[in-house]
């Protein structure tokens, strides 16, 4: 009898995927993306403000293993604290044990699905998010939408940036090869025949780019400005709550 397919989107499911891939994931994710997850997590980032009050809240959704935390305490050094939020316990783990010992009196952890959070509504100065948008589908992405508006003090800015498709791109062809078929040999070699970084794959290709979230964040309120990143192969979106949001 052939098992029922799985739900990708499924909460349950995301949080095993990424508690298996927790120990290798900062090497892994850097090295097969050839170096461009850092360029665009600074990137990303670089959309902030640097000036968003005398000690500002930062809230980190999909936070991971943390690699955006430096970028964030370099431009905005006054930071008084950042909420990291994941689903992963391991990612948590790995982010407290090996990453971040040096400012861990900065980051507070909640394990939790950042669409059923528990943060107080009015909260961050700032919001940013890196790499954990293709996870959702689009019900999950307007949820989120709702709640990064909800979240956000009135006058607050966020960013995120999502791995994307680059539908249009001459080399889309090569790009897409390189994360359906190459990836998924490429760790199966090499980690010992895991098949989680190469759900990049399936995940990117259903995502598309942040043009849906965008028209949900939009939906909620939030003025919001969309970039692509290396001829698409990567999309951000950017923006502040209204002061006088209601």
């Amino acid at each position: 009898m052939t098992e029922p397919a799985k739900d990708i989107y499924d909460p349950e499911f995301v949080a095993d995927l990424f508690d298996r891939c927790s120990s290798s994931y900062r090497s892994w994710s850097a090295v097969s993306s050839f170096g461009f997850v850092a360029i665009w997590r600074h990137q990303c980032v670089a959309r902030l403000p640097r000036r968003a009050g005398p000690h500002p809240v930062v809230v980190d959704l999909m936070a991971g293993t943390g690699e955006v935390w430096p970028y964030v305490l370099r431009r905005i050094p006054e930071v008084a604290t950042i909420t990291a939020l994941d689903i992963s316990h391991r990612m948590h783990l790995e982010a407290v044990e090996r990453l971040h010992r040096s400012y861990s009196d900065k980051i507070t952890h909640i394990e939790a699905n950042a669409l059923q959070s528990d943060l107080p509504a009015n909260h961050a100065d700032l919001l940013v998010s890196t790499f954990g948008l293709k996870t959702f589908n689009t019900d999950q992405q307007s949820e989120l939408a709702r709640q990064i508006a909800r979240i956000l003090k009135p006058g607050g800015s966020f960013s995120l940036i999502e791995a994307s498709d680059p539908k249009g791109w001459m080399l889309r062809p090569f790009y897409r090869f390189y994360l359906d078929r190459m990836l998924p040999l490429i760790e199966r070699y090499f980690l010992r025949g895991a098949n989680d970084f190469s759900m990049i794959g399936a995940y990117t290709q259903n995502f598309g780019d942040c043009t849906y979230f965008a028209d949900a964040l939009r939906a909620n309120g939030l003025s919001v400005e969309m970039k692509k990143h290396f001829f698409g192969c990567a999309t951000s979106v950017a923006g502040t709550k209204p002061k006088h949001h209601t």
